[in-house]
């Protein structure tokens, strides 16, 4: 293959064929990591902004003083976590994937977080389901059951509305986030990445479950399209 352009990796799944690529970008000349799954495009390291506004609005809503536990909802090429983990009131981060050909990637290091993720004693990637361990009564971290967190970080469908999977729309609702806002400690914070622009439906949902909740819009320079795009991060909290 050109240098300008490899698939790292191609493989079949139970949600379609996922695969990662590189390719260089002809105006600036740097690698950019994308992450497809079947025609459909996940993720691309041209485009990081939002992922990183996440951790950033996430955790500043958190609880003030002592070490934080995380859990980030979706791995892909590490953006959330690797933010996450700048943030030096972070103790412990579990990174919850559904796919472990996509863990492999980062054990490989075939994407640049990987050795920063697995070389930082504060994170751990584990292999699951975020939806069904979000109102599952045991938990997110199969090693301590019932384990409450100060933050949870959600980057996995493209919107509330735009779900890769039918059985993941149940979490956006009141009773999903209910289920969901029991993992967390009191003033504890749930917050969401999409692709959409606020959702006046979600934010009442939202508003259902948790004391606060407020939609951020994050705007960030488009270099593909021109211009600009954006993101929108929800951020919720618990009674303290």
């Amino acid at each position: 293959m050109s240098a300008r352009f490899q698939e790292l990796d191609w493989r079949p799944t139970g949600m379609g064929a996922i695969s990662l690529r590189r390719r260089r970008d002809p105006s600036s000349g740097a690698d950019v990591y994308e992450v497809k799954l079947d025609d459909d495009f996940l993720m691309s390291s041209l485009f990081t902004e939002g992922e990183v506004a996440l951790a950033r609005l996430g955790l500043a809503a958190a609880p003030e003083g002592g070490g934080l536990d995380v859990v980030v909802g979706g791995l892909g090429l590490g953006c959330t976590a690797e933010a996450a983990l700048r943030d030096q009131r972070v103790r412990s981060l579990l990174v919850v994937e559904a796919l472990g050909e996509v863990i492999e990637w980062h054990e490989r290091q075939l994407i640049p977080a990987g050795a920063l993720l697995l070389g930082d004693s504060r994170c751990r990637l584990v292999h699951g389901d975020f939806f069904a361990l979000a109102t599952d009564e045991r938990g997110f971290d199969p090693q301590t059951p019932r384990r409450r967190f100060h933050a949870i970080l959600l980057d996995i469908d493209h919107s509330p509305r735009h779900v890769l999977r039918p059985g993941n729309a149940a979490l956006y609702e009141p009773e999903g986030l209910r289920r969901l806002a029991g993992n967390l400690h009191p003033g504890g914070v749930f917050a969401l990445w999409s692709d959409d622009p606020p959702d006046e439906r979600f934010t009442a949902a939202l508003h259902e479950v948790f004391q606060e909740a407020e939609a951020h819009t994050v705007t960030f320079d488009n270099p593909v399209q021109g211009g600009t795009s954006a993101n929108t991060v929800y951020v919720a909290r618990t009674p303290a």
